[in-house]
């Protein structure tokens, strides 16, 4: 009987361990990326090449994800001076030349999902956004109401912002992508 209990509790043990591992991979585990400026992308994400621990997290956190010929994922956690993203803060969201035929720019809470918010204003994406002479373009992210363009994070605290490139044009790069500049701190 003693060396049953034994390893029934090893067998649990052993469960317990595989199991809780695996949520770490798929949740907040290491994720292979590459950096541009404050927008972090995974090279794997729509590849054929893609382990199942990549598979697993893009189902958990984004539900689909396209070939690179299609689509190019980045996201933000990260102002471009480094500080996290916080709902206690007013950032600016400006760019220009985007190499993709279509881009957009969301905001999500920490569950993945968009931050609900009474205006129903969720992302500004190429064709929505105001854009200056230049062709440039800015936006506001901020739970205070702003003028102008503005995405409204509600009642969220922190978030990320996602950029999908569809269509993308070559490789970009750090100067390619939008700054993400803290401009207040909210009260």
């Amino acid at each position: 009987m003693r060396r049953f209990v034994h390893a029934v509790t090893m067998v649990l043990a052993g469960l317990l361990l595989g199991l809780g591992s695996a949520w770490y991979a798929i949740t907040g585990g290491a994720v292979a990326g590459v950096a541009h400026g404050p927008w972090d992308n995974n090279p794997l994400v729509g590849s054929a090449t893609a382990g199942p621990w990549d598979r697993a997290r893009v189902a958990h956190h984004a539900l689909l994800g396209l070939t690179r010929e299609e689509a190019v994922y980045y996201v933000a956690t990260r102002d471009s001076e480094g500080r996290p993203l916080s709902a206690d803060a007013t950032y600016r969201i400006s760019g220009a030349g985007i190499p993709a035929r279509w881009w957009s720019i969301t905001a999500y809470g920490p569950d993945y999902y968009l931050i609900p918010n009474g205006q129903g204003v969720y992302s500004f994406n190429s064709e929505t956004v105001s854009r200056g002479e230049d062709g440039g373009f800015a936006f506001l992210v901020s739970r205070t109401p702003r003028a102008g363009d503005w995405l409204p994070l509600g009642e969220a605290g922190r978030f990320d912002l996602l950029l999908r490139l569809y269509n993308p044009r070559g490789r970009a790069t750090a100067s390619d992508l939008p700054m993400i500049e803290r401009v207040a701190v909210d009260e």
